[in-house]
């Protein structure tokens, strides 16, 4: 058998089709939802995905903003960033992009940001009111994975699922969203006796452990559904480059580098019902997750 690829990028165009229908009913009585994302610092790869959000938001009718601090920026400069875009009313979320530089205290500043403008989902009143089930501000990738499965017609109630990983990012939240829906959910990590058994127990596997290809074809019962949300860069002399598909192979050996999942894809989908590939199976769905929340965040202010 051959898994039914999930394709993010479809899905995710149909999330950001409904965000621009109801910012388009939005403008038509006056209010544009804006979101502001802050950079602190020259990170490479912060600057890409806060333009890229900034970006896709003006596309689909937001209002999307940049506000770039330097690297020295202190902690009470950036905490009175934060409290001016609180009490902005212009402004529905307010996003502050990860990794943050070594001095600065990240969950303080997370902490700061108004609950109702969190659309991260990350502060404790949102974490709170999601583990309760109660209406509430979502992490953006978890609930990306939870519509993607719901549009590939995979029922979640009923069955056995697990999750890889632990991070407040994504394994707790994801497992929660997944407890809301009725699956008997698992949460495994690096210190899970018999790591292999447990996953192989699952209908549903969410590998969120952040190393490359952990979770191989072995490991997952026949017709699984898999959703990959980790995304890492692997270079020439990775030792399960003989496990890659033919494209991904020849792009670490001409371009020295190709980007992996979580899951050994090519032995993963021999085995699974549905598989994410990556990229393009969880990545687009955290973007459009996010302006679907800062849509929220504007609607629930104005309630």
């Amino acid at each position: 058998m051959s898994a039914k690829l999930i394709d993010g990028k479809q899905i995710a165009a149909e999330v950001e089709a409904e965000v621009r229908r109801e910012c388009e009913a939005l403008a038509s009585k006056g209010v544009i939802p804006g979101l502001v994302a802050i950079r602190v610092g020259d990170d490479a790869a912060s600057e890409v995905y806060v333009r890229n959000k900034a970006k896709k938001a003006t596309e689909l009718g937001l209002n999307g903003t940049q506000k770039h601090l330097s690297a020295t920026t202190s902690q009470r400069e950036i905490e009175a960033e934060i409290d001016r875009l609180n009490a902005d009313d212009a402004v529905d979320g307010i996003l502050l992009q990860l990794p943050l530089p070594s001095h600065l205290d990240s969950k303080a500043l997370l902490d700061r940001i108004d609950p109702r403008k969190d659309v991260d989902g990350f502060h404790p009143v949102n974490v709170g009111r999601l583990q309760q089930g109660r209406p509430c501000l979502v992490p953006c990738t978890p609930m990306g994975v939870i519509r993607l499965l719901e549009s590939s017609g995979i029922a979640i109630g009923g069955c056995r699922a697990i999750v890889v990983g632990r991070s407040d990012i994504v394994g707790k939240p994801v497992a929660a969203l997944l407890l809301h829906r009725h699956a008997t959910v698992t949460i495994a990590h690096s210190r899970t006796p018999d790591l292999a058994g447990a996953v192989r127990e699952a209908d549903i596997v969410v590998a969120a452990v952040g190393k490359a290809m952990m979770i191989t074809g072995e490991m997952i019962k026949p017709g699984a559904a898999v959703i990959d949300v980790g995304i890492n860069r692997i270079e020439y002399g990775f030792d399960k480059l003989d496990r890659l598909g033919e494209a991904k192979r020849n792009a670490v050996l001409t371009k020295g580098s190709a980007l992996v999942g979580d899951v050994d894809f090519e032995s993963a989908r021999s085995v699974a019902g549905w598989i994410t590939p990556v990229p393009g199976g969880v990545g687009p769905m955290t973007i459009a997750y996010l302006l679907k929340n800062t849509l929220q965040a504007a609607k629930d202010r104005r309630a």
